[in-house]
C-alpha cells in the first residue's frame, strides 16, 4: 500500500500503467455496484493515490445521478480525469470487456450444455469474498463521507427508504441533493477538501502544475461525447428500417439504456417482463438464470442484458441465428447499452469539474455522497442476503416492503466461504487476488466434497 505519510504527491501514471490497473479492476469487479465501487476506491485512492477522496466522491455523486451502471461510468470518469477521453474509453471498456467475455462464454455453455455446476462453484467462492470487500468499502466511504449528525441522518434515511419502503432511487438522490442545498452549512464543512484527503493526489498535483489541463480535457471530452452519441444512434438508425429481431434488440436495449436510473436492479423487472412476455426471447426461468450468471461474473450486473440479447439472436427466425446470431446480438446489445454511458460521462464530467467549487453545488453533492453510503449499505445487505440464502419472501405491511430470507434456505457453503474471506482479508491481511483465488478454490473443493 502507498505510504500516505509522504507529503509528496505520487507521479501521474503513464497510460500503459493505468491501462493495466483498469484491466485488473475489470477482471476483479465482482459483487455488483457496491463491490465494484469498493474495488475502484481501493485501487486508485487508497493504494495508489492517483485520485483524491474529494474527486472520487464527486465523480461518484455525478455517476449515481446518471442512467446506466454507475460503477462503469465512475471508472470512465476517473480514466478521463487522468488521461482524457482515451483514458476514459480505456477505463470504461476494460471495466466491461472481461465480464462480457465471461458472460458470452457462459451464454454459449448454457445454450449448448445448460448450467455447469463446477463453474457455479467457482463463482460462489468469488461472491463470498466480495461480501467482505463490500463491508470494507462501506466502512471506508462512511468514515470519509459522514461528518455530522445531518449527514448520518441522510445516510440512514436513504438506507431505510430503499430497504423498507422501496422508494424510487432517483427520489432518494434528488431529496438528498435538495437537503444539501437547503442546509449547506451542515455539508460544506464536511466536504472532502484537500486537508481531509491528506497528501495531494496525482490528478490534483497535475492540475495545479498545469492550469490549462482542465480546459483541454473539457474540449476533447465534448468531442468524444458527441462521437459516442453518433455511434450509439447509428446501429439503431440502420436496423430500424429493416425490421426483424435485430431491429427489436437495438431499439429495446437503447430504450433501457436511458431509463436505468438506480442501476440494473431498478430496470430488471421491466426488462424481464418485456423480454419474456412481449418479445418471447426467453422464459422467466431463463431470465433468472441470466441474472444468476450476471451476479457471479465480473463487470456490471446489467450484463444480464447481454444474456437476453444472446438468446434473442440465437433464436431469431430467418437470416442470422444460432450461435453466430447469438454472438452478433450479444455485441449489438453491449453496443447500445454502453455507448450511452460514454456519451453521458464525456458530456457531463467537464461541467461537474467546472462547477465543483461552487458552495451550494458542493453541499448538494456532499449530501448525495451521504445518501450514497445508505445506497451502498442497501446494496450490500441485498447482496449478502441473496448470496447466503437461496430463497426469500416479500413481506408487505402497508407502505413497508421487506424482502426477508427464509432461514431454512441458508447456504452453509456460502457462509463458510464468506468467513474464510473475512479471515483472509481482515485478519491475515492478504491481498484481494490471493483471497479471491483461495475462496474460488475452496468453492470448487466444497463442491467436489459434497457432490
Amino acid at each position: 500500500m502507498s505510504d500516505h505519510s509522504s507529503a509528496m504527491p505520487p507521479a501521474m501514471p503513464g497510460f500503459r500503467e493505468a491501462f493495466m490497473v483498469w484491466l485488473r479492476i475489470g477482471c476483479l469487479s465482482f459483487g455488483g455496484p457496491a463491490g465494484q465501487i469498493a474495488l475502484l476506491h481501493r485501487e486508485v485512492v487508497d493504494e495508489r493515490r492517483w485520485i483524491s477522496d474529494r474527486r472520487f466522491l464527486g465523480a461518484l455523486n455525478f455517476c449515481t445521478l446518471l442512467p446506466g451502471p454507475e460503477a462503469q461510468q465512475l471508472a470512465t470518469y476517473l480514466g478521463w480525469l487522468m488521461h482524457g477521453p482515451l483514458g476514459g474509453l480505456a477505463a470504461g471498456l476494460l471495466f466491461v470487456i472481461p465480464g462480457a467475455l465471461v458472460m458470452l462464454a457462459l451464454s454459449l455453455i448454457y445454450l449448448t450444455w445448460g448450467a455447469v455446476p463446477l463453474v457455479a462453484a467457482v463463482f460462489l467462492g468469488l461472491k463470498s469474498a466480495v461480501l467482505v470487500l463490500v463491508l470494507q468499502a462501506l466502512l471506508r466511504v462512511g468514515r470519509r463521507a459522514l461528518k455530522g449528525v445531518v449527514a448520518w441522518a441522510v445516510a440512514w434515511a436513504a438506507f431505510v427508504g430503499l430497504f423498507l419502503f422501496a422508494v424510487p432511487f432517483p427520489g432518494v438522490i434528488l431529496t438528498a441533493a435538495a437537503i444539501g442545498a437547503l442546509l449547506p452549512s451542515h455539508f460544506t464543512a464536511s466536504s472532502h477538501g484537500r486537508a481531509q484527503d491528506g497528501p495531494m493526489a496525482a490528478v490534483d498535483a497535475a492540475i495545479a502544475a498545469d492550469p490549462t489541463r482542465a480546459v483541454r480535457h473539457a474540449a476533447s471530452a465534448r468531442r468524444a461525447g458527441l462521437i459516442a452519441l453518433a455511434l450509439w444512434v447509428l446501429p439503431v438508425a440502420v436496423l430500424m428500417p429493416v425490421g426483424g429481431a435485430f431491429a427489436d434488440i437495438a431499439w429495446f436495449f437503447s430504450r433501457l439504456a436511458v431509463v436505468t436510473f438506480g442501476g440494473a436492479y431498478a430496470v430488471l423487472a421491466y426488462a424481464a417482463q418485456e423480454a419474456v412476455q412481449r418479445y418471447h426471447w426467453l422464459s422467466a426461468a431463463e431470465m433468472l438464470t441470466g441474472l444468476g450468471l450476471a451476479e457471479t461474473t465480473p463487470g456490471p450486473l446489467i450484463l444480464v442484458l447481454q444474456f437476453v440479447g444472446f438468446l434473442a439472436g440465437a433464436r431469431a427466425e430467418g437470416g442470422l441465428s444460432g450461435i453466430s446470431g447469438g454472438i452478433a446480438a450479444s455485441v449489438l446489445t453491449l453496443w447500445v447499452t454502453f455507448a450511452p454511458c460514454f456519451t453521458f460521462v464525456f458530456l457531463g464530467a467537464p461541467l461537474i469539474e467546472k462547477l465543483s467549487g461552487q458552495r451550494l453545488l458542493g453541499a448538494a453533492l456532499s449530501a448525495v455522497t451521504a445518501a450514497v453510503v445508505g445506497v451502498i449499505g442497501n446494496l450490500a445487505v441485498w447482496f449478502a442476503l441473496h448470496s447466503l440464502f437461496a430463497e426469500s419472501r416479500l413481506w408487505q405491511f402497508g407502505p413497508i416492503h421487506l424482502d426477508l430470507p427464509l432461514g431454512a434456505s441458508l447456504q452453509p457453503q456460502g457462509l463458510a466461504l464468506a468467513i474464510l474471506a473475512g479471515v483472509m482479508l481482515l485478519w491475515l491481511r492478504r491481498g484481494v487476488l490471493t483471497t479471491l483465488a483461495v475462496t474460488a478454490a475452496a468453492g470448487v473443493g466444497l463442491h467436489l466434497l459434497t457432490g
